[in-house]
Protein backbone atom coordinates (compact mmCIF):
# COMPACT_ATOMS: atom_id res chain seq x y z
CA UNK A 1 0.00 0.00 0.00
CA UNK A 2 1.54 3.42 -1.24
CA UNK A 3 1.62 6.59 0.63
CA UNK A 4 -1.69 8.10 -1.19
CA UNK A 5 -3.78 4.88 -0.17
CA UNK A 6 -2.49 5.10 3.31
CA UNK A 7 -3.06 9.21 3.30
CA UNK A 8 -7.22 8.59 1.78
CA UNK A 9 -7.60 5.63 4.58
CA UNK A 10 -6.55 8.31 7.25
CA UNK A 11 -8.71 10.84 6.24
CA UNK A 12 -11.70 8.66 5.09
CA UNK A 13 -14.51 9.96 7.79
CA UNK A 14 -15.60 6.89 9.60
CA UNK A 15 -19.43 7.33 9.43
CA UNK A 16 -21.54 6.53 12.94
CA UNK A 17 -23.95 3.20 13.13
CA UNK A 18 -27.57 4.15 13.36
CA UNK A 19 -29.45 4.36 16.60
CA UNK A 20 -33.02 5.20 17.46
CA UNK A 21 -34.87 5.63 20.53
CA UNK A 22 -38.17 4.75 20.05
CA UNK A 23 -39.99 7.24 22.37
CA UNK A 24 -42.61 4.73 24.34
CA UNK A 25 -39.10 3.31 26.00
CA UNK A 26 -38.33 6.91 27.15
CA UNK A 27 -39.59 7.30 30.90
CA UNK A 28 -40.83 10.53 32.45
CA UNK A 29 -39.06 12.45 34.23
CA UNK A 30 -39.78 15.08 36.67
CA UNK A 31 -37.84 18.15 36.98
CA UNK A 32 -36.28 19.11 40.35
CA UNK A 33 -35.50 22.28 41.44
CA UNK A 34 -32.92 24.77 42.83
CA UNK A 35 -35.18 27.37 43.26
CA UNK A 36 -38.75 26.94 41.26
CA UNK A 37 -39.17 28.32 38.48
CA UNK A 38 -35.56 30.50 38.14
CA UNK A 39 -33.18 27.59 38.39
CA UNK A 40 -33.70 23.76 38.06
CA UNK A 41 -31.27 20.97 39.20
CA UNK A 42 -29.71 19.38 35.98
CA UNK A 43 -30.33 22.18 33.99
CA UNK A 44 -28.18 25.27 32.85
CA UNK A 45 -29.63 28.41 34.09
CA UNK A 46 -27.78 32.01 32.73
CA UNK A 47 -28.02 35.00 34.99
CA UNK A 48 -27.26 38.44 33.31
CA UNK A 49 -27.03 41.44 33.45
CA UNK A 50 -25.22 45.07 33.19
CA UNK A 51 -21.75 45.30 35.28
CA UNK A 52 -22.36 46.42 38.97
CA UNK A 53 -25.99 45.48 39.15
CA UNK A 54 -25.38 42.66 42.08
CA UNK A 55 -25.64 39.74 40.10
CA UNK A 56 -22.42 38.19 41.78
CA UNK A 57 -23.51 39.36 44.99
CA UNK A 58 -26.87 38.14 44.58
CA UNK A 59 -25.69 34.34 43.21
CA UNK A 60 -23.31 34.23 46.79
CA UNK A 61 -26.58 35.02 48.84
CA UNK A 62 -27.49 31.96 47.27
CA UNK A 63 -24.85 29.65 48.04
CA UNK A 64 -24.82 30.84 51.51
CA UNK A 65 -28.51 29.71 51.85
CA UNK A 66 -27.39 26.55 50.05
CA UNK A 67 -24.32 26.20 52.19
CA UNK A 68 -26.63 26.29 55.34
CA UNK A 69 -29.72 24.36 54.14
CA UNK A 70 -31.56 27.63 54.52
CA UNK A 71 -34.94 28.65 52.31
CA UNK A 72 -33.29 30.62 49.43
CA UNK A 73 -35.80 33.33 49.69
CA UNK A 74 -37.58 34.15 53.42
CA UNK A 75 -41.38 33.14 53.73
CA UNK A 76 -42.17 36.62 55.99
CA UNK A 77 -45.29 37.08 57.51
CA UNK A 78 -46.50 39.36 55.21
CA UNK A 79 -46.68 36.13 52.56
CA UNK A 80 -48.52 34.09 54.38
CA UNK A 81 -50.87 36.67 55.31
CA UNK A 82 -51.43 37.39 51.57
CA UNK A 83 -51.63 33.15 51.43
CA UNK A 84 -54.29 33.06 54.00
CA UNK A 85 -56.28 35.81 52.73
CA UNK A 86 -56.47 34.84 49.34
CA UNK A 87 -56.97 31.12 49.89
CA UNK A 88 -60.61 30.31 48.17
CA UNK A 89 -60.89 33.80 46.67
CA UNK A 90 -61.36 34.60 42.89
CA UNK A 91 -57.35 35.69 42.74
CA UNK A 92 -55.65 32.18 42.15
CA UNK A 93 -52.32 33.99 41.78
CA UNK A 94 -50.79 32.13 45.02
CA UNK A 95 -50.65 28.74 43.86
CA UNK A 96 -47.66 26.34 43.39
CA UNK A 97 -46.35 28.23 40.68
CA UNK A 98 -45.59 31.78 42.44
CA UNK A 99 -42.36 32.41 42.54
CA UNK A 100 -42.04 33.30 46.40
CA UNK A 101 -43.47 30.41 47.31
CA UNK A 102 -42.55 28.24 51.31
CA UNK A 103 -39.91 26.46 50.33
CA UNK A 104 -38.78 22.73 51.81
CA UNK A 105 -35.97 22.29 53.81
CA UNK A 106 -32.77 20.52 52.65
CA UNK A 107 -29.49 19.66 53.39
CA UNK A 108 -26.43 21.56 53.23
CA UNK A 109 -24.87 21.34 49.82
CA UNK A 110 -21.43 21.82 48.71
CA UNK A 111 -21.13 24.32 45.57
CA UNK A 112 -18.15 25.12 42.94
CA UNK A 113 -17.64 28.76 42.43
CA UNK A 114 -15.53 30.30 39.94
CA UNK A 115 -14.71 33.79 39.24
CA UNK A 116 -12.15 35.12 36.70
CA UNK A 117 -12.96 38.48 37.98
CA UNK A 118 -13.13 38.94 41.40
CA UNK A 119 -10.18 38.03 43.69
CA UNK A 120 -10.93 35.40 46.26
CA UNK A 121 -9.53 36.62 49.85
CA UNK A 122 -10.57 40.36 49.34
CA UNK A 123 -14.09 40.08 47.42
CA UNK A 124 -15.49 36.41 47.42
CA UNK A 125 -14.99 35.84 50.84
CA UNK A 126 -15.92 38.66 52.45
CA UNK A 127 -18.67 38.47 50.73
CA UNK A 128 -19.68 35.01 51.90
CA UNK A 129 -19.10 35.59 55.16
CA UNK A 130 -21.01 38.54 55.70
CA UNK A 131 -23.98 36.47 53.77
CA UNK A 132 -23.53 33.57 56.45
CA UNK A 133 -22.29 31.28 54.50
CA UNK A 134 -20.65 28.07 55.50
CA UNK A 135 -16.97 28.77 53.46
CA UNK A 136 -16.33 25.10 54.64
CA UNK A 137 -18.72 23.84 51.80
CA UNK A 138 -17.85 26.16 48.88
CA UNK A 139 -15.01 24.97 46.62
CA UNK A 140 -12.74 26.46 43.95
CA UNK A 141 -10.73 24.85 41.33
CA UNK A 142 -7.51 26.36 41.76
CA UNK A 143 -6.23 26.96 38.01
CA UNK A 144 -3.21 29.39 38.51
CA UNK A 145 -1.40 27.22 36.71
CA UNK A 146 -3.74 26.26 34.01
CA UNK A 147 -6.56 28.64 33.20
CA UNK A 148 -9.97 26.41 33.71
CA UNK A 149 -12.50 26.19 30.42
CA UNK A 150 -15.96 25.03 29.82
CA UNK A 151 -14.41 21.98 28.25
CA UNK A 152 -12.01 21.22 30.99
CA UNK A 153 -11.98 17.33 32.42
CA UNK A 154 -11.22 19.00 35.95
CA UNK A 155 -15.01 20.60 36.05
CA UNK A 156 -16.44 17.40 36.11
CA UNK A 157 -13.39 15.74 38.47
CA UNK A 158 -14.44 18.34 40.68
CA UNK A 159 -17.98 17.73 40.53
CA UNK A 160 -17.39 13.86 41.57
CA UNK A 161 -15.18 14.92 44.20
CA UNK A 162 -17.41 17.39 46.22
CA UNK A 163 -20.71 15.69 45.01
CA UNK A 164 -21.42 19.93 44.61
CA UNK A 165 -25.19 20.33 44.06
CA UNK A 166 -24.28 23.76 42.18
CA UNK A 167 -21.23 24.97 39.65
CA UNK A 168 -21.21 28.54 39.23
CA UNK A 169 -19.33 29.92 36.38
CA UNK A 170 -18.84 33.93 36.71
CA UNK A 171 -18.71 35.40 33.87
CA UNK A 172 -19.23 32.79 31.28
CA UNK A 173 -16.57 35.02 28.83
CA UNK A 174 -13.89 34.28 31.29
CA UNK A 175 -14.32 30.38 30.82
CA UNK A 176 -14.12 29.79 26.90
CA UNK A 177 -10.71 29.48 26.14
CA UNK A 178 -8.61 31.68 24.45
CA UNK A 179 -9.37 30.17 20.70
CA UNK A 180 -13.06 30.53 21.09
CA UNK A 181 -14.85 33.32 19.45
CA UNK A 182 -17.98 34.21 21.60
CA UNK A 183 -19.94 35.13 18.86
CA UNK A 184 -19.50 32.41 16.95
CA UNK A 185 -22.63 30.09 17.02
CA UNK A 186 -20.02 26.64 15.72
CA UNK A 187 -17.94 27.55 18.55
CA UNK A 188 -20.23 28.18 21.32
CA UNK A 189 -22.79 25.20 20.92
CA UNK A 190 -20.13 22.74 21.98
CA UNK A 191 -18.96 24.25 24.67
CA UNK A 192 -22.53 24.42 25.87
CA UNK A 193 -23.73 21.19 24.91
CA UNK A 194 -21.09 19.58 27.35
CA UNK A 195 -21.94 22.10 30.24
CA UNK A 196 -25.50 20.74 29.79
CA UNK A 197 -24.64 17.43 29.62
CA UNK A 198 -22.19 17.64 32.91
CA UNK A 199 -25.26 19.33 34.88
CA UNK A 200 -27.16 16.16 33.50
CA UNK A 201 -24.93 13.62 34.47
CA UNK A 202 -24.58 14.63 37.93
CA UNK A 203 -28.07 16.41 38.62
CA UNK A 204 -26.42 19.68 39.97
CA UNK A 205 -27.35 22.90 38.97
CA UNK A 206 -24.88 25.01 36.79
CA UNK A 207 -25.16 29.05 36.68
CA UNK A 208 -23.58 30.55 33.89
CA UNK A 209 -23.00 34.53 35.20
CA UNK A 210 -23.00 36.88 31.90
CA UNK A 211 -22.54 40.69 30.71
CA UNK A 212 -25.23 42.46 28.78
CA UNK A 213 -24.09 44.51 25.25
CA UNK A 214 -24.58 47.85 25.11
CA UNK A 215 -27.39 47.88 22.88
CA UNK A 216 -29.88 49.91 25.14
CA UNK A 217 -32.81 49.73 22.37
CA UNK A 218 -32.36 46.01 21.79
CA UNK A 219 -35.39 43.41 22.99
CA UNK A 220 -34.02 41.21 26.35
CA UNK A 221 -33.21 38.11 24.84
CA UNK A 222 -30.74 39.78 22.66
CA UNK A 223 -28.75 42.16 25.31
CA UNK A 224 -26.66 39.11 26.45
CA UNK A 225 -22.78 39.35 25.16
CA UNK A 226 -21.95 36.71 22.10
CA UNK A 227 -23.83 34.06 20.31
CA UNK A 228 -27.46 34.07 21.07
CA UNK A 229 -26.23 30.03 21.25
CA UNK A 230 -25.81 30.32 24.87
CA UNK A 231 -29.29 31.23 26.00
CA UNK A 232 -31.12 28.98 23.35
CA UNK A 233 -28.67 26.38 25.22
CA UNK A 234 -30.29 27.55 28.54
CA UNK A 235 -33.39 26.38 29.58
CA UNK A 236 -33.61 29.22 32.12
CA UNK A 237 -32.16 32.69 31.21
CA UNK A 238 -32.77 35.76 34.23
CA UNK A 239 -31.61 38.97 33.52
CA UNK A 240 -30.71 41.22 36.99
CA UNK A 241 -31.08 45.25 36.92
CA UNK A 242 -31.28 48.28 38.78
CA UNK A 243 -34.64 50.13 38.73
CA UNK A 244 -34.14 53.95 37.25
CA UNK A 245 -36.26 55.52 40.57
CA UNK A 246 -35.20 53.27 43.02
CA UNK A 247 -31.30 52.90 42.64
CA UNK A 248 -30.92 50.71 45.86
CA UNK A 249 -33.21 48.17 44.15
CA UNK A 250 -32.39 45.48 41.93
CA UNK A 251 -35.00 43.38 39.96
CA UNK A 252 -34.42 39.82 38.99
CA UNK A 253 -36.44 38.84 35.42
CA UNK A 254 -37.48 36.11 33.71
CA UNK A 255 -36.31 35.88 29.99
CA UNK A 256 -36.37 32.14 29.30
CA UNK A 257 -38.04 29.57 30.90
CA UNK A 258 -37.89 26.00 29.51
CA UNK A 259 -39.67 24.05 31.93
CA UNK A 260 -41.96 25.93 33.98
CA UNK A 261 -43.87 28.85 33.19
CA UNK A 262 -42.04 32.64 33.83
CA UNK A 263 -41.55 33.28 37.15
CA UNK A 264 -42.84 36.77 38.48
CA UNK A 265 -40.20 39.07 38.63
CA UNK A 266 -38.67 39.55 42.13
CA UNK A 267 -36.53 42.37 44.07
CA UNK A 268 -33.75 43.03 46.22
CA UNK A 269 -32.29 45.97 47.92
CA UNK A 270 -28.61 46.18 47.92
CA UNK A 271 -27.32 49.31 49.48
CA UNK A 272 -23.92 50.43 51.62
CA UNK A 273 -25.69 50.50 55.14
CA UNK A 274 -28.07 47.55 55.00
CA UNK A 275 -26.16 45.17 52.69
CA UNK A 276 -28.48 42.98 50.95
CA UNK A 277 -32.16 42.50 51.82
CA UNK A 278 -35.34 40.38 49.44
CA UNK A 279 -38.26 42.27 48.95
CA UNK A 280 -40.44 40.36 47.11
CA UNK A 281 -42.28 40.17 44.02
CA UNK A 282 -42.34 43.46 41.75
CA UNK A 283 -44.27 44.71 38.33
CA UNK A 284 -41.89 45.09 36.13
CA UNK A 285 -41.17 43.41 33.09
CA UNK A 286 -37.21 42.92 31.86
CA UNK A 287 -37.77 44.73 28.81
CA UNK A 288 -39.18 48.05 30.62
CA UNK A 289 -35.94 47.12 33.34
CA UNK A 290 -34.02 47.23 30.66
CA UNK A 291 -35.08 50.34 28.78
CA UNK A 292 -35.62 52.25 31.87
CA UNK A 293 -39.14 52.40 32.34
CA UNK A 294 -39.45 52.81 36.00
CA UNK A 295 -41.94 50.74 37.93
CA UNK A 296 -41.62 53.92 39.97
CA UNK A 297 -44.52 55.50 38.54
CA UNK A 298 -46.61 52.62 39.38
CA UNK A 299 -45.64 51.94 42.86
CA UNK A 300 -46.41 55.81 43.36
CA UNK A 301 -49.75 55.36 42.36
CA UNK A 302 -50.15 52.32 44.40
CA UNK A 303 -48.73 54.48 47.66
CA UNK A 304 -50.91 57.18 47.25
CA UNK A 305 -53.98 54.93 46.43
CA UNK A 306 -53.61 53.43 50.22
CA UNK A 307 -52.46 56.83 51.48
CA UNK A 308 -56.27 57.69 49.97
CA UNK A 309 -58.31 54.89 50.79
CA UNK A 310 -57.37 54.08 54.78
CA UNK A 311 -57.31 58.14 55.45
CA UNK A 312 -60.03 57.35 57.22
CA UNK A 313 -59.53 54.14 58.92
CA UNK A 314 -59.00 50.33 58.32
CA UNK A 315 -60.42 48.38 55.46
CA UNK A 316 -60.51 44.40 54.53
CA UNK A 317 -57.76 43.20 51.81
CA UNK A 318 -60.24 42.36 49.92
CA UNK A 319 -62.17 45.19 49.34
CA UNK A 320 -58.74 47.29 49.02
CA UNK A 321 -57.55 44.57 46.62
CA UNK A 322 -60.83 44.95 44.45
CA UNK A 323 -60.46 48.83 44.24
CA UNK A 324 -56.94 48.19 43.35
CA UNK A 325 -57.57 46.31 40.68
CA UNK A 326 -60.64 48.89 39.25
CA UNK A 327 -57.77 51.58 39.06
CA UNK A 328 -55.47 49.17 37.26
CA UNK A 329 -53.23 48.83 40.05
CA UNK A 330 -51.82 45.10 39.95
CA UNK A 331 -52.04 43.13 43.01
CA UNK A 332 -47.57 43.17 43.05
CA UNK A 333 -47.52 46.73 43.00
CA UNK A 334 -49.94 46.41 45.74
CA UNK A 335 -48.27 44.30 47.91
CA UNK A 336 -45.23 46.46 47.55
CA UNK A 337 -46.59 49.65 47.97
CA UNK A 338 -48.32 48.38 51.18
CA UNK A 339 -44.73 46.94 52.62
CA UNK A 340 -42.94 50.12 51.98
CA UNK A 341 -45.71 52.55 53.67
CA UNK A 342 -45.57 49.86 56.50
CA UNK A 343 -49.11 49.39 56.90
CA UNK A 344 -50.55 47.40 59.91
CA UNK A 345 -52.14 44.27 59.13
CA UNK A 346 -54.80 43.11 61.52
CA UNK A 347 -57.14 39.61 61.38
CA UNK A 348 -60.26 39.98 62.52
CA UNK A 349 -62.31 36.69 62.03
CA UNK A 350 -61.12 34.97 58.15
CA UNK A 351 -60.61 38.53 56.84
CA UNK A 352 -57.22 40.55 56.85
CA UNK A 353 -57.96 44.63 58.04
CA UNK A 354 -55.10 47.05 56.56
CA UNK A 355 -54.71 50.28 58.03
CA UNK A 356 -52.42 52.76 58.08
CA UNK A 357 -49.82 53.34 61.16
CA UNK A 358 -50.21 55.52 63.73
Amino acid sequence: MNMNEKNKIKNCRIEPKLKLINMDSVEVEQVEWLLYPFIPYGKVTIIQGDPGEGKTTMVLQIIAKLTRGEPILPVTDTTKEKRSDEVGSENEDLDAKDNIQEQSSMSPVNVIYQTAEDGLGDTIKPRLLAAGADCSRVLVIDDSDQPLTMADARLEEAIVQTKAKMVVLDPIQGFLGAEVDMHRANEIRPLMKRIAVLSEKYHCAVILIGHMNKNSNGKSSYRGLGSIDFQAAARSVLIVGRVKDEPEVRVVCHTKSSLAPEGTSIAFRLDKNNGFEWIGEYDISADELLNGDGRGQKGRKAKEFLLEILANGGMTQKKIAEEAEARGIKSKTLWNAKRELEIDSVKRGNQWYWMLPE
